[in-house]
């Protein structure tokens, strides 16, 4: 890749970004404006913001490298990432906007009463965040390294600095604007290249699928797609989406529930428009970019092809374009979750106040900054994958239950979150720690949803059966609330 051109790429994604967010400074003014935008945001540019936000490395980078080393099994990622919008349009958006929260703590509260409930829900979300943003730092790290041949600490950092920036500039009301013009200039730099790669292929006879092999087996690098993980995968990708907190934070943006259903109705095909892409380079560099030896590598798929295909400066150029993009998922997806942990933590120690929420977003850039830092990188994918399956073992069965079964109680939520936290977190562990473990043991600690969940959910609801809940005049007014239609 052209370092000139790749760089001027990176800094003209990262001024756009903050000028975008600096203009919105300007109507941000109220807690409201920085929580969640006043709640006057609508349909259509909350569905852009939240795709710009929820495609992040895992998906522009991520998606294609699994494809190339895992071929069609790695396909059931963008499905399991569609889906689970399906989950949130059925069972979680419309309440969830109206129980009128800020945060998922707040909703914690509302629905169960006390402090316990909130405070368990609080830590979740800050860890998740966290988890999640780390990810999104080693993509960072990956595209900067293969563009300019820069330290991993550069592009981490970059990204850190900029998204705090954006953040501290106007909170959520200045992410929403953000966030909806990456969406689309993340599109436009994988459709673009993709499209005069396809052309160039075209008018030299070359089959972009090798003539099929592409669809062949992947190496047996990647193994652990049988029915278990399979199915554990599905469970913690559809699932995991409903306890993501940068998603469920913007459904209290929308001005009411039927907003927040149509919202989620039009991200479903903005998702599915966006991951064409993704599918498509994958099998492009199965034919073009099979000599990446790893998974880390391997995510660098969607960045090479260009060049390799067009060559020249006109691969020069759109290698940069894709480059660009990929730095608007990285600034996109971290500064949705910078948004939702500040929040969290701003109400949590700093009584809610525009001040607290400045000194929280430094906070919360800070930690997984430096967690990125020590840590090493694995393939994007299925990092993000571990985190909804840690996310799906804990916050998913609060929500469901929560919003749905009346006899959820506060000690019944704290223990069924805590229990999934404990297996699911001390399964991941020792999946990295141990990764040569024979099967059954290396399934079941790598790909843990298809039984933490479970475990979650029967621990919620068993203690909730065991101990008292709030006043039944208290719950009847907290249900009508989430389930009453507006007018």
């Amino acid at each position: 890749m052209n370092t000139a051109l790749s760089l001027a790429a990176i800094a003209a994604v990262c001024a756009a970004t903050a000028l975008i967010a600096i203009n919105g400074l300007r109507i941000s003014r109220t807690t409201d404006d920085f929580y969640v935008a006043s709640r006057t945001v609508r349909p259509w540019w909350n569905a852009s913001a939240i795709g710009g936000e929820y495609l992040s490395a895992a998906s522009f980078l991520g998606v294609a490298g699994l494809i190339v080393l895992a071929g069609q099994d790695a396909l059931w990622f963008p499905i399991g990432y569609t889906a689970g919008y399906l989950m949130l349009l059925l069972f979680v958006a419309a309440p969830l906007r109206r129980s009128g929260a800020y945060t998922l703590p707040d909703f914690a509260q509302i629905r169960l009463g006390g402090r316990a409930a909130r405070t368990a829900t609080g830590a979740l979300v800050v860890v998740v965040g966290w988890l999640y943003i780390v990810p999104q730092l080693h993509g960072a790290a990956l595209a900067l390294e293969i563009a300019a041949g820069a330290p991993g600490w550069a592009g981490a950092g970059l990204v850190m600095a900029v998204v705090c920036v954006t953040v501290l500039s106007g909170g959520m009301r200045s992410i929403t604007f953000v966030q909806a013009f990456q969406y689309w200039l993340k599109v436009v730099s994988l459709a673009v290249p993709l499209v005069f790669v396809l052309l160039r292929l075209g008018s030299e006879g070359i089959s972009p699928t090798a003539d099929g092999a592409a669809f062949g087996p992947g190496p047996a690098m990647m193994t652990g797609f049988g029915l278990y993980g399979t199915i554990s995968l599905i469970l913690a990708l559809l699932l995991g989406t409903l306890g993501l907190p940068h998603v469920l934070v913007r459904f209290y943006t929308n001005p009411d529930g039927p907003s927040a259903r149509r919202t989620t109705v039009l991200v479903v095909g903005l998702l599915s428009l966006f991951y064409l892409f993704p599918i498509a380079f994958g099998i492009l560099g199965r034919t073009f970019a099979a000599d990446l030896p790893g998974a880390g590598t391997a995510d660098a798929t969607v960045l090479l092809v260009p060049a390799r295909v067009l060559g020249g400066t006109a691969g020069d150029l759109l290698g940069a374009l894709v480059l660009g993009g990929a730095f608007a998922s990285f600034l996109s997806t971290s500064s949705g979750l910078v948004v939702s942990v500040a929040g969290v933590i701003s109400q949590g120690l700093f009584h809610g106040t525009v001040r607290g929420f400045r000194i929280a977003t430094v906070l919360s850039c800070t930690v997984p900054l430096l967690l990125a830092l020590a840590s090493g990188s694995n393939a994007l994918a299925g990092s993000v994958g571990a985190v909804f399956a840690f996310t799906a073992s804990t916050l998913c069965p609060l929500l469901l239950l929560g919003i749905w079964w009346r006899g959820l109680t506060s000690a019944g939520a704290v223990a069924g979150m805590v229990t999934g936290a404990l297996a699911c977190g001390t399964a991941l562990l020792c999946a990295a720690a141990f990764p040569q473990l024979p099967p059954p043991a290396g399934e079941l600690f790598s790909r843990p949803a298809a039984w933490t969940v479970p475990l979650a959910f029967a621990v919620m609801v068993g203690v909730s059966r065991a101990t008292r809940a709030r006043g039944e005049e208290a719950i009847d007014r907290v249900m009508a609330r989430l389930h009453t239609p507006e007018r």
